[in-house]
């Protein structure tokens, strides 16, 4: 099984002095062994991603626990708003979750009542994989 047939992963994005902050993400698969996931332009995943493009994936369950022994793998990662790349993680999200996507924009629209607009999943991320280490089993970041 590869990264990209899990469910869910923890992705790790990491702040401005190096502390790793992990957050459960769907995941899909695109060309070339990349993987790619939505997340919203005001999320703190974003403004991470923005500062440093390094990651790193690990097979999670929906609440961000990581599986036991399960390989922790090093990227970097790319943003798009627009384009071919942005079109394709969308339509794979899509196909993937099905109408779990429709559920989580609601919780994501209840969630932020009176507090603004918050947008949803309008910043595809590609992930070019580097390597793995086998067997790491502990959550990135800490967590």
């Amino acid at each position: 099984m590869t990264i990209s047939d899990e469910k869910y992963v923890a992705v790790t994005t990491f702040r401005r002095n190096g502390t790793g902050v992990p957050t459960t993400t769907w995941i899909v698969p695109l060309e070339g062994g990349q993987v790619g996931f939505w997340t919203s332009s005001a999320s703190g995943k974003y403004k991470r991603l923005r500062n440093s493009p390094k990651v790193t994936v690990q097979p999670s369950d929906a609440r961000g626990r990581v599986k036991a022994g399960s390989p922790l793998s090093e990227g970097t990662a790319q943003m798009a708003t627009a384009g071919a790349e942005f079109d394709e993680i969308q339509s794979r999200v899509r196909a993937k979750y099905g109408v779990m996507v429709g559920i989580s924009k609601f919780f994501n629209k209840l969630g932020h009542l009176g507090k603004g607009s918050f947008p949803y999943g309008d910043v595809a991320v590609v992930i070019t994989l580097g390597g793995a280490q086998p067997g790491a089993g502990t959550a990135p970041g800490g967590a």
